[in-house]
């Protein structure tokens, strides 16, 4: 049998810690508060809303090479094909899309979704031809 008082000298008996709050009841919030996380993104929420329904749809830019490409290779963009590229470009954003391969009926684009630019322009009876490198994602529009 074990000495008590040898254990109570080298191992103190301790039956209950100090009071600590739970990080439960710390991180709870008040009746009626709001997170500032649920603010920040609430804000952001309200911000990406106010600029799609209120602010003009900045127009689609070409870059020096993609002019050339289009008078190179006989390819218009007319009213219907500048609504696929529009709406390409709006879908692409909505999923992330940077450099990404837009495919219409007519043609194929690398575009900059970002700034809303064609970069180049490939007409269709070259598509097969070419190999598309440093694209994040691919849209067909039809």
């Amino acid at each position: 049998m074990a000495n008590p008082k040898i254990n109570n000298i080298l191992i103190p008996n301790v039956t209950q810690l100090p009071s600590q709050k739970k990080t439960d009841d710390v991180n709870k919030l008040k009746q009626g508060e709001t997170s500032e996380f649920k603010g920040l993104l609430d804000s952001q929420v309200a911000e990406q809303e106010g600029q799609s329904a209120l602010a003009p749809k900045k127009g689609i830019q070409l870059s020096t090479h993609a002019m050339r490409r289009l008078q190179e290779r006989n390819i218009s963009i007319d009213k219907d094909e500048y609504t696929k590229l529009q709406t390409a470009m709006d879908r692409l954003k909505l999923k992330g899309g940077q450099d990404s391969l837009v495919i219409t009926g007519k043609a194929a684009y690398i575009v900059d979704v970002p700034k809303n630019t064609i970069v180049t322009a490939i007409d269709k009876e070259s598509i097969g031809e070419n190999v598309f490198t440093k694209i994040d994602s691919t849209i067909l529009m039809n």
